[in-house]
């Protein structure tokens, strides 16, 4: 499992979405760069946006770290596949 703090750091760089296009791949997180309503969060295909946040109609605000919730077994280790703006801007953690 890759350390906590190399994820964060961006190690394996980042992709700034700044508009409403659908990004597909396997990203270790999202952080918020200004005020960001999200369409949706997916891992494997599944919208896991309200896992997330409580309520997605309200923009998710400016430094706002997510990051997937992951099992602390031998379970294999989840990454966001997919994810969309409504408004705002994210960087994507790769």
């Amino acid at each position: 499992m890759e350390e906590p703090l190399k994820i964060i750091a961006a190690t394996q760089g980042t992709f700034i979405l700044n508009d409403s296009t659908e990004i597909a791949g396997n990203f270790d997180g999202f952080v918020a760069l200004e005020d960001a309503i999200f369409e949706f969060i997916k891992i494997q295909s599944n919208d896991v946006t309200a896992e997330y946040i409580s309520n997605p109609a309200i923009a998710v605000k400016l430094g706002a770290v997510i990051r997937p919730k992951n099992p602390l077994s031998s379970a294999p280790i989840l990454k966001f596949n997919s994810v969309k703006l409504i408004s705002g801007s994210i960087a994507i953690i790769l």
